[in-house]
């Protein structure tokens, strides 16, 4: 299977540069799969589209303010009055640090991307603030990152949350701001551990949940830390030689018992993001029982057109990048051509691309 059948064309000023006003104002393009049918909805409509029998997954992920910009040890910044493509001035000398994921239960240690990555070698100290956080890189992973080691702290976190970034992607072509450090997080997110939002669940504010529950739709949380794999293109020409990067995955046992007895009654499991299906077929397809087991893990699975889901019966999905991993995820599930003419459809009909945009509803 080629990477590029998972191609098609979309206007750049399709590509949601800012969150809107209100989170559930986005639109809603529904996908009935059985009928190949589409539907322009709004977003408050979702809860009326759901099965009074439905088990809903969401990841409770939080985002951490990721990005964290500093210095090498000995090397002084200086700003500089040429202007950057974002248009700011900027500091010569001054590094950017992506956490992308925690090497162990010791919050100090860390894997991590830095630009400009060249001159930042095994060995070196990185100073961020006026000494708030300071670390040692300690090793090179793959894919381009390395380890690093912070100094310990009273409050590593608390300082995170004063010196880091909100991690946009990089398709969003401005610097973060105040009103990101919300909006780029949902309302119902509680583990710490992020560097990218399951961005299906912005859509949700506190009445959409409230009404869902009030129909009598059961609800559950799972856990997937969203790591740099979310922003890894894809560079070979055949999807099944793609490898994933792993991400850290919790399922409590309560929200297990949930999923499980749904599956017995046959009621539909729906999916709140991709990051969801990615940890409920993940931890079903280690258990060889169909079922979900309770427990944590790193998740790698790749799942494109052929796959057999053994959990995931609807998913709610933001719209993706061309020959993405998650877009290849989406046509798994509702197929190839169906999917792509969704895709033509939103585009025709000016939906908003991507992280802060519109969403889908595969049912």
């Amino acid at each position: 299977m080629l990477v590029s059948e998972f191609n098609f064309s979309l206007p750049a000023e399709l590509i949601a540069q800012e969150p809107l006003a209100e989170r559930s104002a986005s639109r809603l393009l529904q996908l009935d799969r059985a009928t190949k049918e589409l539907h322009d909805r709004q977003f408050p409509e979702f809860p009326d589209l759901l099965r009074s029998n439905d088990l809903i997954v969401f990841n409770n992920t939080r985002v951490l303010p990721a990005r964290l910009y500093g210095r090498r040890d000995g090397i002084k910044t200086q700003l500089v009055s040429t202007r950057n493509p974002a248009g700011a001035d900027f500091l010569a000398g001054r590094i950017e640090v992506l956490l992308t994921s925690q090497l162990s239960h010791d919050p100090n240690e860390w894997v991590f991307l830095v630009r400009p990555s060249r001159k930042i070698g095994v060995g070196e100290r990185l100073i961020f603030g006026d000494g708030e956080l300071q670390a040692e890189v300690v090793a090179r992973g793959s894919f381009g990152e390395r380890h690093l080691r912070f100094h310990p702290t009273k409050d590593f976190f608390g300082s995170v949350e004063h010196l880091g970034h909100v991690p946009l992607p990089p398709y969003i072509h401005r610097e973060d701001c105040t009103a990101d450090r919300e909006r780029y997080q949902t309302v119902y997110a509680r583990e710490r551990g992020s560097v990218a939002a399951p961005t299906a669940g912005l859509h949700f504010t506190p009445a959409i949940l409230d009404r869902i529950r009030e129909r009598g739709i059961e609800t559950a949380e799972i856990t997937l830390h969203v790591g740099l794999g979310t922003f890894q293109p894809v560079r070979v020409a055949n999807v099944e030689e793609h490898k994933l990067h792993r991400e850290a995955y919790t399922i409590p046992t309560e929200a297990a018992a949930q999923i499980n007895r749904a599956l017995d009654a046959g009621r539909r499991v729906v999916a709140v993001g991709t990051t969801t299906v990615r940890t409920l077929e993940y931890a079903a397809s280690q258990s060889k029982t169909g079922r979900v087991p309770a427990g944590s893990g790193q998740a790698d699975i790749f799942i494109y057109p052929g796959f057999d889901f053994q959990i995931v019966g609807a998913l709610l999905t933001n719209f993706h990048l061309p020959q993405s991993t998650l877009l290849m995820m989406v046509c798994a599930l509702g197929g190839v051509e169906p999917v792509l003419s969704a895709y033509a459809h939103a585009v025709a009909q000016t939906y908003r691309f991507y992280s802060y945009g519109d969403c889908m509803f595969l049912e």
